[in-house]
């Protein structure tokens, strides 16, 4: 069993297998990227970065340690003439493996691996946005601790003041406040008073126009009485026949 046991040998005899490192080295510096399966990425990482550190020292010795690895008088020049200088800088992680996904037939997982200083998009994008490394450390105070001292007594101080005259400031504020609010009230209420009075008279007015009008049509519509016929004189009543008999009765007793 090989529990524990870290070092890949990718399927490959020693000989075989730092062949293939050492041809796959050359590619990334002369190319400053390649695409691989994620395995053989992982072991380059490990193979290729010491010889970017020795890189950063131009020695005899240090061309001599890096030829026996390559293989290669032109990727050699490349490593120590391009590759070094552009590094300087950086201590270590020269390298980044970016994720592609599975390779269709054998499901393996393939990657790009490039030189993290000679991806230009990635550089000229950090530029941008200006980001730099960032720390959680503590940035040392300036100054003496005397000035300190004085600086932290005066802000007590101050804050002591600003506390003592804030209840006054408060009521200042609120008192002026309420009488603003007070004065804008009543000057709504009197504004709204003269419009509504103003409403009332307007619509008397035009009630007053208009039951005068409606008056003054239905008396012109109204037709004229005709006058009444004049009465006529009661007419002398005749003497009844009952009356006049007895007038001849009386006359004929008078007689005899």
């Amino acid at each position: 069993m090989r529990h524990g046991k870290k070092f890949n040998h990718l399927g490959r005899k020693a000989a075989h297998r730092k062949a293939m490192l050492s041809n796959m080295a050359g590619s990334l510096i002369e190319h400053k990227r390649i695409s691989t399966t994620l395995a053989k990425a992982k072991a380059l990482r490990v193979y290729v970065e010491p010889l970017i550190t020795k890189a950063k020292s131009n020695t005899v010795h240090s061309r001599r340690t890096a030829f026996s690895k390559l293989k290669n008088k032109h990727v050699v020049k490349e490593l120590f003439d391009t590759v070094g200088p552009k590094v300087g800088d950086r201590p270590g992680g020269y390298t980044r493996i970016i994720k592609m996904g599975r390779r269709f037939g054998d499901n393996a997982e393939i990657c790009y691996i490039e030189l993290v200083d000679f991806n230009e998009v990635m550089l000229q994008a950090k530029e941008a946005s200006g980001s730099g490394k960032r720390t959680r450390r503590k940035k040392k105070k300036s100054g003496s601790t005397a000035a300190n001292t004085a600086a932290a007594a005066t802000a007590v101080a101050a804050t002591d003041a600003v506390v003592d005259t804030a209840p006054e400031v408060v009521e200042e504020t609120v008192a002026e406040t309420i009488a603003d609010t007070a004065t804008n009230a009543v000057e709504k209420v009197e504004e709204t008073a003269a419009e509504v009075v103003d409403k009332v008279e307007e619509t008397a007015t035009d009630a007053v126009e208009t039951v005068t009008e409606t008056t003054s049509e239905v008396v012109e519509e109204t037709p004229a009485a005709p006058e009444a016929p004049a009465a006529d004189e009661p007419a002398a009543e005749e003497p009844k026949a009952d009356d006049a008999e007895q007038a001849s009765d009386e006359d004929k007793s008078e007689d005899a």
